[in-house]
């Protein structure tokens, strides 16, 4: 059995624009691994680097991409 979370922590009020010197968008994202195997040690930590390899929220994350915004 294996469960992936992906939990975040962020402060509403600047999404909200209740307060303008708190930041818009995450703090903090991570990713929880809970399984239930037999596995060992080293291959349960080639499962973690390996979802975190191909994971494209993961990765987009870890390195942002260029943004554009325009009007047409």
């Amino acid at each position: 059995r294996a469960e992936v979370r992906a939990e975040g922590e962020w402060d509403a009020r600047g999404t909200l624009g209740i307060a303008r010197d708190v930041p818009v968008g995450l703090k903090t994202v991570r990713l929880v691994f809970d399984l239930e195997t037999d596995a060992d040690d080293k291959t349960k930590a080639r499962l973690v680097e390996l979802s975190e390899r191909y994971c494209v929220v993961f990765q987009t994350l870890r390195t942002p991409p260029r943004l554009d915004a325009s009007i047409v």
